[in-house]
């Protein structure tokens, strides 16, 4: 099923963007009277029928709504400091997208090799994987933002930093029973510092281990992404 990305659908007759227009009628060659699935990025999932397949304003007549499409009832928020190669962040940023993410933020720690990130390139991967993986809900991806600025933000719910220091730590997999909103951070290719795990824990965050391998950046990301899904969903 190929799904449309229309944030600003409302009405009974909606025009689609001009690069979403091109993509159904020059690429896949759609035409009058063909069936269209949309999404809204905020939980709604639209069908409609194709009224005038133009390649720059394609009208599109809504015949049917779903709200809250595949809604889950818990949340996860995974801060973690972008890699040094871009690839690996943006595979990361991709795949938590196709298994289920609500918001991401861009971390920049002391050990960061990579301290700035164009978020615009980003964010079209989050929509792509959105689409490809027919999520209703667009995850929100923050600007980067330094970690000693982040930890001292109030969040709510769980609070979880994962590190590869050798003492005794629970699993992640332990810390879920209790709540249903979970932020969880994930340091750079060198790990957390000391000092920002020590800072971590006086603001209230739990240590975690993500199994007994030592993960890259962007792996230990999907682990814990995929690990709240699992446990979750059960």
């Amino acid at each position: 099923m190929q799904v449309f990305y229309t944030p600003n659908i409302k009405k009974i007759t909606y025009t689609l963007p001009e690069e979403e227009s091109k993509h159904a009628i020059k690429v896949l060659r759609m035409q009058a009277g063909d069936e269209i699935c949309m999404i809204d990025g905020k939980g709604g999932m639209y069908f409609g029928i194709i009224d005038e397949p133009d390649a720059k304003k394609c009208v599109i007549r809504v015949i049917e709504k779903i709200e809250q499409y595949n809604r889950r009832n818990y949340q996860i928020h995974i801060a973690i400091a972008p890699t040094k190669n871009i690839d690996r962040y943006e595979w990361f940023l991709e795949k938590a997208t196709e298994i289920g993410i609500d918001e991401i933020t861009p971390l920049i720690c002391h050990r960061s090799e990579r301290k700035v990130v164009k978020t615009d390139r980003l964010e079209k991967i989050l929509l792509s994987a959105m689409k490809q993986s027919i999520k209703a809900y667009r995850p929100k991806l923050n600007e980067p933002i330094k970690f000693k600025d982040f930890i001292k933000q109030n969040i709510e719910g769980t609070k979880l930093i994962a590190h590869c220091e050798t003492n005794p730590k629970p699993s992640l997999k332990s810390k879920l029973a209790n709540n249903n909103k979970f932020t969880i951070l994930i340091g750079p290719e060198g790990d957390f510092s000391p000092e920002e795990i020590t800072l971590a824990l006086e603001n209230n965050y739990e240590e975690i281990h993500l199994g007994k391998s030592r993960l890259r950046t962007e792996t230990a990301g999907i682990v814990a992404c995929h690990t709240v899904n699992i446990i979750k969903d059960e």
